[in-house]
């Protein structure tokens, strides 16, 4: 199809309202059942990103929180607990992604040490090279590290 523009490259909104319809009637063998898979795929990846994502942040609170006592207060606390909220509905809806928690655990670790260095000030190299805490830990409404 090169040098041919169809409503899947020119107007996405009203493709996807299009194939929509088309799924619905039932006539499948006019929807665009290529293009269709594909942004089926990458809804799936977009839930594993989104996925790693809330981890780091979970993560990068955490570790500020263990490097920058002076800073811990209500604030820091609630945005700890809004994570892991988020971390748990986020499975809720996505119960398939659990068995990726730990790859994601030590992706999201990497970004929030690259993270948590330039918000402390502090080098990365103080932070442990893999995340020192277990998935239960992290999510443990009572877990806050020392």
């Amino acid at each position: 199809m090169a040098g041919k523009s169809t409503l899947y490259d020119t107007d996405f909104y009203a493709w996807s309202n299009q194939q929509a319809a088309l799924l619905r009637a039932g006539e499948l063998n006019r929807a665009d059942l290529e293009h269709i898979a594909e942004e089926i795929e990458s809804i799936g990846r977009a839930e594993k990103r989104e996925l790693v994502s809330r981890l780091t942040v979970l993560l990068l609170h955490l570790l500020r929180w263990q490097c920058q006592p002076g800073g811990r207060g209500s604030s820091w606390q609630a945005s700890i607990r809004v994570q892991r909220n988020r971390l748990t509905d986020h499975l809720d809806d996505n119960p398939s992604l659990k068995p990726l928690i730990p790859d994601a655990i030590g992706k999201a670790y990497r970004d929030a040490i690259v993270e948590a260095s330039v918000e402390t000030k502090l080098s990365e190299t103080i932070f442990a090279p893999a995340c020192p805490w277990s998935y239960q830990q992290i999510m443990a409404p009572d877990f806050w590290p020392e």
